[in-house]
């Protein structure tokens, strides 16, 4: 079977590119189309050295790599060019606009959708997510949303399955593509990420990319004024106001090792997750080493987060509602085993049965289609 994968942009790592990274491992070396790549990712991830990747014509824009977002009106025309006409099956990893490109009727197409084109359809809350847009990016994206809203409705058509990575995911694809869709969670590597068996430590821990949306501003400003130990780790623009922020119970790790993040979940008394994100791989890496998680009420957390047995959800985006979280699990007394328990459902062989099941399933089904259209034809040849 030949096999192509889609996946809209590679400047950067996160929790696509580790979606990305497991769909890779389902077919020997699978050519991977997208619109830009940025090789110094390898020194990151040394497996995309390795990768068969084509890349569209915006490879060659100047400053692409650090400011892909300057071209966001060329994305559609760069999927819309690729020739995927030799692929008996075509696998889109979309929160853009790679789940745009033409295909044959001879082709299935599945897109994995991480979500619908956030920008396009909640654009205010887009860029509020994003810090704030200047007043020229406003002016120059506001007239074009509707083009995009139209592009990317009939863009939807062309998959024949969708697949969500949560039940919030899940809504947006039928509200905005009018589409079902199956939900497949994303990877969680519970091999890496286990208990340690010891007691944890005195410190809550907090962190990712500090952008933001992420929100890591609650739990500064939040465990500054409760006085408890509060860990940070990652990188991001928003480290220097986080740190303006910040009392001296706060610390700052920086970037951290696979190894060091491991002990940081292990050892935490409770991972704090204060974003709204469409699904989140870090609360259940958290959960996959016995710790709770306590997390903001939206979004994937809903999937991820089992409120009183796994961690705590707290129902509003402030610092009074986060104390108050914090405080009402330090009355509880949670379950390592049946929190590990939990995050196991979520593993990356649970990805892999489900991902390839539903796959078997559907090119089956088209397969029969494709032989159903063509009988009359071979009946009615002498």
């Amino acid at each position: 079977m030949s096999v192509a994968i889609v996946h809209d942009w590679l400047n950067q790592v996160g929790g696509a590119e580790n979606v990305l990274e497991a769909l890779t491992q389902f077919w020997p070396r699978p050519p991977i189309y997208t619109s830009i790549y940025w090789s110094a990712l390898a020194r990151q991830r040394p497996a995309f050295a390795t990768w068969d990747i084509h890349t569209s014509f915006m490879q060659r824009l100047p400053g692409v790599f650090t400011h892909h977002q300057t071209y966001l009106p060329l994305y559609p025309l760069a999927f819309e060019q690729f020739d995927l006409s030799r692929y008996e099956l075509v696998v889109s990893n979309k929160s853009g606009f790679c789940h745009g490109v033409i295909t044959g009727p001879e082709t299935l197409h599945l897109c994995y959708c991480l979500t619908p084109t956030r920008f396009i359809w909640n654009f205010d809350s887009y860029a509020q997510r994003e810090g704030g847009l200047s007043r020229l990016a406003n002016l120059a994206l506001r007239p074009l949303l509707s083009y995009f809203r139209l592009w990317d409705r009939l863009a939807a058509d062309r998959v024949d399955h969708f697949i969500a990575i949560s039940r919030a995911v899940q809504r947006r694809i039928e509200k905005y593509y009018g589409r079902a869709s199956t939900i497949i969670y994303p990877p969680v590597d519970t091999e890496r990420f286990v208990p340690s068996g010891r007691p944890p430590g005195d410190y809550y821990l907090a962190g990712g990319r500090l952008i933001p949306y992420k929100r890591v501003d609650l739990a500064v400003r939040a465990f500054t004024q409760l006085g408890l130990p509060l860990l940070v780790y990652g990188e991001g623009r928003d480290l220097d106001s986080l740190r303006a922020i910040a009392g001296p119970n706060v610390t700052f790790l920086g970037r951290v090792s696979w190894a060091r993040l491991v002990e940081l979940f292990q050892n935490c008394r409770a991972f704090i997750f204060p974003g709204l994100e469409d699904f989140g791989i870090a609360p259940l890496e958290a959960q996959a080493c016995g710790r709770p998680v306590i997390a903001f009420a939206g979004g994937g957390s809903f999937d991820t987060v089992v409120d009183g047995e796994t961690g705590i959800l707290f129902s509003e985006p402030r610092v009074e509602s986060l104390q108050a979280a914090v405080r009402r699990f330090e009355s509880l007394t949670l379950d390592p085993d049946q929190i590990r328990r939990h995050a196991e459902r979520f593993s990356a062989a649970r990805f892999r049965r489900d991902m390839e099941t539903i796959i078997a399933q559907k090119l089956d089904a088209h397969r029969a289609a494709l032989r159903q259209a063509t009988r009359p034809l071979r009946d009615a040849a002498p």
